[in-house]
This record gives C-alpha cells, structure tokens and sequence, in this order.
C-alpha cells in the first residue's frame, strides 16, 4: 500500500488519506482505503475490503462490506452496502439497502442480467453495479446481482430484483 503516496496514513491494512476525515467511533476493519476529502461518520462500518474515492460521505449507521465508492457518492445513513461496485456521484438516501445475499431462495447462487443473458456468478454473496449519476430513494432495497445503468433512478420504497430465475419462489413465498 505504499504506492498510494505521502499524503495517506497507515494504520495496519487501512491507509486513509489526509484531508479525509473519520470521526471517532468510526469502526474501519481492512482492508480499507479512504480517499481525500472523504468523510466517515462516527457509527459507520466499513469492512472485509472497502474503498472510499475522493470526495464520498459515508453516513451514521452506514455498514460497507467489499464495497468499491468512486467519487462524490453518498450513502446518507442507515444503509448497508454489500460486495457492490458503486459509480461515481451516486446518491443513496436514508435506510436504502444494497443486499449481497439471497436468503430467500434455495439456490443462492447469485445471477445477473446482462441485455438478453445471464451471467451466473458462481457465488453466494454480491451485491450490485451501480453507474455513475444514479438515485436510490430512502428506504430502496436493490436486490443481489442488480445492474443500475448510469443516471438510474430508484424511488423511495423501490424495489429493484433482476433475478432470472426461480421467479415463482420469489413471488409465491413458503409459509410452514
């Protein structure tokens, strides 16, 4: 991590930028790199491999897990964003969720829609790619395997699932 430059600290696996700043009570497990100008709110989460761009604000009660940010993204607060790709001037209002794990069906395997194919992942956890200039509203839930193209607009309480497969498990949920 050296190769980052005079400008950053180190503290273990975390390199922070200078002119970043972190609030006490922030928790940063590294890998983890946090860009100029970026700020972390004291109760954020950031985990498992995270990497901040200059100019991002990462909210109170935010959790990143495996997450790539590019510059000027937001996620205001009490979001989670899981194994995602996140563009560049991307805002995510309060309580949206970028979910990595498919709980609710029996083959996990996380697949993505790609114009008319279908890419299957080969794994169990990841979350979205989410394009520069994208809007997600308070309290969204962008399902795992999600493609938002640039400038996509999610509103508030919006759902977006693009799995291909076992659509009828997803609509017609198993009471015991």
């Amino acid at each position: 991590m050296t190769s980052l430059g005079a400008e950053y600290h180190f503290d273990g696996d975390v390199a922070v930028h200078a002119s970043a700043k972190i609030e006490a009570g922030a928790t940063i497990k590294g890998p983890a790199i946090i860009g100029p100008r970026s700020f972390v709110s004291a109760s954020a989460l950031l985990r498992a491999g995270v990497f901040i761009d200059e100019d991002c604000i990462i909210g109170p009660a935010v959790e990143l897990k495996t997450t790539f940010m590019f510059s000027g993204s937001k996620a205001a607060h009490l979001n989670f964003i899981g194994d995602s790709i996140i563009g560049s001037d991307v805002n995510l209002e309060a309580g949206s969720m970028v979910a990595n794990y498919r709980n609710e069906l029996s083959d996990k395997t996380i697949r993505i829609v790609l114009g008319d194919q279908v890419i299957d992942t080969g794994v169990e956890k990841f979350g979205a790619l989410i394009g520069d200039g994208t809007r997600v509203g308070a309290n969204a839930v962008i399902a795992p395997g999600a493609v938002l193209n640039r400038d996509a607009r999610v509103p508030r309480l919006g759902l977006v699932d693009q799995h291909p497969l076992h659509m009828s498990e997803l609509s017609s949920p198993k009471v015991p």
